[in-house]
């Protein structure tokens, strides 16, 4: 199901990502799509989204550090 990491191993360089177990992380997922694991903040944002977002009840808002992403964007595919 999990195909590849998009960008460089967050732990690399035994790097710290703040996480309760240090997991922030983006993958490819084997039909395309792509897992986020990031910190959960739904209870923290859900009341204060922009008019034209929402989170649905089988949805969680999460945070990724800035870093990580950023990281990863040489590593998105372009289709």
């Amino acid at each position: 199901m999990f195909k590849k990491r998009i960008g460089e191993d967050p732990h690399a360089n035994n790097e710290s990502t703040g996480a309760a177990s240090g997991c922030p992380d983006i993958w490819e997922l084997n039909d395309g799509n792509f897992a986020v694991i990031g910190i959960r903040k739904t209870k923290e944002l859900s009341g204060i989204l922009p008019e034209t977002a929402s989170c649905g009840w089988d949805e969680e808002i999460v945070v990724l550090p800035r870093k990580l992403l950023v990281n990863a964007r040489n590593f998105i595919p372009n289709e």
